[in-house]
């Protein structure tokens, strides 16, 4: 893994490189997503059974398209005593968490005869996408949890579950496992841009939901970017990313596997390491490439390593925090002596990970905040998924006829400044 000397030119080539790789979507394939949406839109389940028998699996027919009670009975007598451990610890911290993120309804009067307000309410329907890793054979259980559970706490009552099918049509027990412990009831089998196409515009089978949320390919998230509007979505995400803060007392080889643990989901994928010791630098480097080796995914992680990994070497950890902050990275890990004296600095992060043993993995599954998180430079202005996405807010407002009348010529003035004359015609009447 390459070493910078930061600032520099070359180490800002890098840093730019960076930040450019961004999310960026070829005409072709929005032009492709566009036809997959439009043909759901008009043919629905018909559509849907039809690409998902030609991409995913021919098993599948109408009939077979939503699972059944008996299939998720059998999914259950398959797991072992020690994945549901881990999965009820799972939805038991991550609910708790969650839960914290709640917002109750409000009303005040901070004037006389005057009470406004705020009433929360959770949306009616929630569409859930699991991506089908390597053809079902690697579940994502944790998107299964992390879309799930939020949606579940906020009060949705009805939370539907897209993944595309094995190729014999059959969905992975696991992730089965994962819908009933959230409480999702309908699990459709259905992957890509025409499985969010039947959520946003709905189906004869598939109910049209108000949200939905879940990671997924190119086309998954490009069907996103289409569809926000007609339905909210959680974010446009793009390639994961590591940013790790270091000093001379982190452990070298801890590092090196936490970014990897980054580097090896794809490509496009960056793994930063920024700190104040050529030493560890140094150290972190040449343990890059035994760990690499080690791995299943080593050709994804090693390319992704080449274009986008670095170590940045700086001349003391505020510089390191500066560009953190110019970065705003996906994952933040603060792996240096006293982690809690840099954090009232970080302004621009998607989650922190603070500490020796506290690394990125933890918060991907069972740590309690949600994993799906803002790429690309977007903690700038945005946040984890939370409880809050499945929730609108209406305003609440009451005036009193004394009220009414203490407030009135300021409105009127201020509609006849913006030339609306039948807004101040609306106050205006009210006084004859």
């Amino acid at each position: 893994m390459k070493i910078f000397n930061y600032p520099s030119p070359e180490a800002e080539k890098r840093v730019q490189d960076t930040i450019d790789r961004g999310l960026g979507f070829s005409r072709e394939d929005q032009d492709n997503v566009q036809a997959f949406l439009d043909d759901v839109k008009k043919r629905g389940d018909e559509a849907l059974i039809e690409y998902t028998n030609k991409f995913d699996s021919p098993a599948v027919t109408l009939d077979t398209f939503k699972i059944t009670e008996q299939e998720f009975e059998d999914a259950l007598e398959q797991m072992t005593p020690q994945f549901l451990k881990a999965l009820d610890r799972a939805v038991e911290q991550l609910t708790a968490f969650h839960s914290r993120q709640r917002e109750n309804s409000w009303m005040d009067t901070p004037r006389n005869g005057v009470m406004v307000g705020q009433m929360v309410r959770p949306v009616a329907a929630a569409g859930i996408y699991a991506p089908g890793a390597k053809g079902g054979k690697t579940p994502l259980v944790s998107s299964v949890l992390m879309g799930g559970i939020p949606a579940k706490v906020a009060g949705v009552k009805s939370i539907s579950l897209m993944t595309p099918p094995m190729a014999d049509g059959k969905i992975n027990p696991h992730l089965l496992a994962a819908a009933r412990a959230v409480g999702i009831d309908s699990v459709f089998k259905a992957g890509s841009a025409w499985a969010i196409g039947a959520l946003a515009y709905g189906t004869s089978q598939v109910p049209k939901v108000d949200v939905i949320v879940g990671p997924g390919n190119i086309y998954v998230a490009l069907a996103k970017k289409i569809v926000s509007g007609t339905v909210g979505i959680d974010m446009i995400a793009g390639p994961s990313e590591i940013l790790i803060i270091a000093d001379e007392t982190a452990d070298p080889e801890c590092i090196a596997a936490d970014l990897l643990s980054q580097a090896e989901h794809d490509l496009l994928a960056s793994a930063v390491l920024v700190t104040d010791s050529q030493a560890l630098a140094q150290k972190v480097s040449a343990a890059i490439e035994p760990q690499l080796n080690s791995l299943p995914r080593k050709d994804i992680a090693g390319q992704a390593i080449n274009a986008f990994g670095a170590i940045l070497v700086v001349p003391d950890i505020d510089t390191a925090i500066d560009l953190s902050n110019r970065l705003a990275p996906e994952h933040l890990e603060i792996m240096v002596e006293s982690p809690f004296d840099y954090l009232d600095r970080i302004q621009n992060a998607g989650a922190v990970f603070l500490g020796p043993y506290t690394p990125e993995p933890m918060g991907d599954y069972i740590a309690g905040p949600n994993h799906v998180l803002p790429t690309a430079g977007t903690a700038r202005f945005s946040s984890a998924l939370s409880v809050s996405h499945f929730t609108k807010k209406t305003s609440l407002i009451h005036y009193s006829k004394a009220a009414f009348e203490t407030e009135a010529d300021d409105v009127i003035t201020l509609a006849q400044t913006e030339a609306l004359d039948a807004h101040a015609n609306s106050v205006k009447i009210r006084r004859k």
